[in-house]
Order: C-alpha cells, then sequence, then structure tokens
C-alpha cells in the first residue's frame, strides 16, 4: 500500500455492456489502472514528492520524473474517466451545463461532433477532454496519459469529461474502429457526474 490507491469502481464491469466490453473494463481497471497506482507509488517513494496532492504534481508535470508524470497522469485519467460512466446513462445533459454546452458549441450535436472528431485524430495514443478554462467550455485532446492539468498541455484548464483512445481501452471489441468505440462512448456518459465536475470547476 502505498499513497495512491485503486478508487472503488462505481459499478460491475458488465455494466456498460454491450458498448463497452466486461472483459476490456476487467482488464483496463484491474491490471492497466493498477499498474499506474502501483507505479505512481513506486516512483514517489521516499522523495518529496510524497507530499504533493496529485494535482500538485501534474500542475508541474514539465518537471517531473517521466514515471511520474505518465503513472500520475494516468491515475488521475482513469480515475475521472470511470467516474463519469455508469450504467443505463448516455443521452444528453441539462441544466447549466447543457446551456452552456448550446453557448459555447452551437448545440449538443456541434459538440458531440467537435469531440468526437478530436478523439478520432488523436494520433497515437491519448485522450479526449471536454475541459473549462476561464468560465469556458473548450475540447482539446493530450498525447499518452497527459491532460488539461499539466503545465505541459497546450491547452491548459479543469478536465470534466475525458474519453481513453489508448487501445488497451477498446481493441478487444472494436479493433481498430475507434469512431465506433467513439460514438457508443456517448451511451454511456453520466451526464449529472459530468455536470458536478463542472459546477466545481467553476
Amino acid at each position: 500500500m502505498g499513497k495512491y490507491n485503486l478508487p472503488e469502481l462505481q459499478y460491475s464491469y458488465d455494466a456498460l455492456e454491450p458498448y463497452i466490453d466486461a472483459t476490456t473494463m476487467k482488464i483496463h481497471f484491474s491490471k492497466h489502472h493498477a499498474a499506474y497506482v502501483n507505479n505512481l507509488n513506486n516512483a514517489i517513494a521516499g522523495t518529496e514528492l510524497e507530499s504533493k496532492s496529485l494535482e500538485e504534481l501534474l500542475a508541474s508535470a514539465a518537471m517531473l520524473p517521466t514515471a511520474v508524470r505518465n503513472n500520475g497522469g494516468g491515475h488521475f485519467n482513469h480515475s475521472l474517466f470511470w467516474s463519469i460512466m455508469g450504467k443505463n446513462k448516455g443521452g444528453v445533459p441539462s441544466g447549466k451545463l447543457a446551456t452552456e454546452i448550446n453557448s459555447a458549441f452551437g448545440s449538443f450535436e456541434n459538440f458531440k461532433n467537435d469531440f468526437s472528431k478530436t478523439a478520432a485524430t488523436r494520433f497515437g495514443s491519448g485522450w479526449a477532454w471536454l475541459l473549462v478554462k476561464n468560465g469556458k467550455l473548450l475540447v482539446s485532446s493530450t498525447p499518452n496519459q497527459d491532460n488539461p492539468l499539466m503545465d505541459v498541455a497546450e491547452l491548459k484548464g479543469i478536465p470534466i469529461l475525458g474519453l481513453d483512445v489508448w487501445e488497451h481501452a477498446y481493441y478487444l471489441k472494436y479493433q481498430n474502429r475507434r469512431p465506433e468505440y467513439i460514438e457508443n462512448f456517448f451511451n454511456v456518459i453520466d451526464w449529472d457526474a459530468v455536470s458536478k465536475r463542472y459546477e466545481k470547476a467553476l
């Protein structure tokens, strides 16, 4: 046991079927995410970095050892990813978040198209994000396990929705059909959870 631990998954591995399959979920959570946590704990053990919060670590990513940047990012990104999905979710956002999406992108469909294109065209491995910057909603992507909290990000801000487009997130079910995986992701987004993150980010 180190400073960081795997978060508790709030649903079963098969809860997101048929959009995200149980086998992928189990491997992704219990193997990939667990490895990021273990490697992060090992990388900071006995150093001054142990005293910093995860957000503090990520904010100074440019200065971090590669192992801390990659595994710290992996732990944060996956923790967010699991938390904004759920069983029998999907649909569209409501309330203040819906209003702001319409304001920022023109419509929910425009946002969905922008986000999906950003996720589909992220070269290699990485993430697509909906983030808050100075109270405004923006879409971006980052390579590897980077995220908008990092000082190295092209577009900095507070991520409230993230999609993992590493091949390990979808290859068992979708093979090379990343756009199909992205389309189906919208069937499992928990917009209530995203809205809470939006309110907190403001």
